[in-house]
């Protein structure tokens, strides 16, 4: 308390020193008390507290004492604040989504689980090298039937009688990937 007092004398030509002097000295303190009174955010309060003491400093009297009993005043009525607002405030808890039994996997994370790399590449090991070079080229690659011809040396024709009997064959070893009659 005693360096308040000499750094505020020191420093009486200018209000932020004397403030600078009481923040070091109060701070600690202030935040202790908010921490004891188990505040969600001690740290921040602590700052609003000093903040709400910065305008009253000019005009305080009693020196050290009268400094410190406004801070913890303040720091008071900001508690207090604070557990009015809890108290009115509904218990409410975060989401969680995995917790939450009506939910469902999404269309996108079905056929991911379902086409997973090695699920593809167990797949197309059951069809012809000729038949996995044009699903591969036109399904992941995402290739038009010309390129895919180009890229094959094959006709048009050729590349989409091979992709139709690719997709036959996979219809029928997998009942799964039949298409809807709808």
């Amino acid at each position: 308390m005693q360096e308040i007092s000499d750094e505020a004398q020191a420093q009486r030509q200018s209000g932020e020193g004397a403030f600078c002097a009481v923040y070091r000295e109060l701070a600690p303190a202030v935040l202790s008390y908010l921490r004891a009174r188990d505040v969600e955010d001690p740290e921040a309060m602590t700052q609003e507290v000093f903040l709400a003491l910065y305008p009253q400093l000019d005009g305080l009297d009693g020196g050290a004492q009268g400094a410190k009993s406004l801070a913890f005043s303040i720091a008071h009525a900001r508690y207090v604040d604070e557990y009015r607002r809890r108290v009115k405030t509904p218990f409410s808890t975060g989401y969680d989504p995995d917790a939450d039994p009506r939910r469902a996997d999404s269309a996108e994370d079905q056929v991911v689980a379902a086409a997973s790399t090695e699920n593809v590449k167990e797949i197309l090991g059951t069809l012809q090298p000729d038949q996995q070079e044009v699903l591969a080229l036109r399904i992941v690659a995402d290739l038009s039937v010309e390129t895919t011809a180009e890229i094959m040396g094959r006709t048009t024709g050729a590349i989409k009688q091979l992709q139709r009997r690719a997709l036959c064959r996979l219809r029928k070893l997998r009942p799964s990937l039949k298409e809807d009659a709808s």
